[in-house]
């Protein structure tokens, strides 16, 4: 199950995923693509524990 999450961020973070987004294959939406960057930094923190 999905819940909805609100984060304020930095506008040129922001910039930097809109650029990220467009024809990309990759990722359907911002929601996606921080998704899957925090599922990456989660991955990535394990291993160093």
């Amino acid at each position: 199950m999905k819940k909805p999450l609100s984060a304020t961020v930095d506008a040129s973070l922001v910039s930097w995923i809109d650029k990220k987004l467009k024809g990309s294959p990759r990722f359907r939406n911002r929601s996606h693509l921080v998704e899957t960057a925090l599922r990456k930094f989660i991955d990535d923190y394990q291993e160093e524990s």
